[in-house]
């Protein structure tokens, strides 16, 4: 039987990953499910080193890496984070993978694997052939416009003209800071993949926004955030309780 351990600040993102673990690698024992830097000094301290480490790399009170480096020697690591820009920085400190939030069940399936078959100990040396890989790997094109049929006429939009993106009874509409709307072909979905999240965060099912947008942020009940964007919606914008923890992470709050 192996160990595993859970660094994660977010209960029902460590609950999630906990189960997708269990049931893609039931030989895995999750040992402990750590919450902050702190929490993980104290457990590091009183338990035996696991076999593997899943961490999320931005915690509320440091970072992961923080965690790391305390240890003498840590096990092989499975980061799981929100952003992709530590990921340079993730695999200096023998990570095995680098996730992505929310964590795709394929991508874990994957990672796992990885792990099974790795034979990676702390002393494996880092060259620079291996780290000009990784970036090849996490170097990714954005999409910087987008072209906007009016009437027999076409308008381009650059990205940093548009506040935010709102499902409306099956349509995707572009929101310009200007107070124009226009339909466009694209799904929430499909614009979280090809938008910088530096830049433009899904906040719900309807929502895709940029973080210029965001004029006021406020309490809402059930852990969730009413916010204010900019031009005003007619609509309550809620973020999601799921997604409040790594919205205020993205807004650096």
């Amino acid at each position: 039987m192996m160990t595993a351990v859970i660094v994660e600040d977010e209960n029902f993102a460590s609950k999630r990953l906990a189960t997708l673990i269990e049931e893609l690698a039931p030989e895995i024992k999750i040992t402990g499910q750590i919450t902050s830097v702190e929490n993980g000094r104290q457990w590091f301290d009183h338990n035996p080193k696991p076999d593997l480490i899943f961490l999320d790399i931005q915690l509320n009170d440091g970072y992961g890496f923080d965690i790391l480096d305390i240890l003498d020697d840590h096990p092989p690591v499975i980061f799981t984070t929100a952003y992709n820009e530590y990921a340079i920085r993730g695999f200096k400190y023998n990570g095995l993978d680098y996730l992505l939030k929310p964590i795709d069940k394929n991508d874990l399936r994957n990672a796992l694997n990885k792990y099974r078959k790795s034979k990676v100990t702390t002393d494996t040396i880092f060259d620079d052939q291996k780290l000009e890989k990784i970036k090849n790997l996490f170097t990714k094109e954005f999409k910087k416009r987008f072209m906007i049929k009016v009437g027999n006429q076409f308008n381009t939009f650059s990205v940093d003209d548009i506040a935010y993106f709102k499902s409306n009874e099956g349509l995707i509409f572009l929101h310009s800071y200007t107070g124009q709307q226009y339909p466009i072909e694209y799904s929430i979905d499909q614009l979280e993949d090809i938008l910088d999240p530096i830049h433009f965060f899904r906040i719900n099912r309807k929502y895709m926004i940029s973080v210029k947008s965001v004029v006021e942020i406020h309490s809402y009940f059930n852990s969730r955030l009413l916010i204010k964007l900019t031009p005003q919606d007619d609509d309550k914008i809620i973020v999601s309780r799921e997604r409040t923890s790594n919205f205020k992470k993205w807004l650096d709050l």
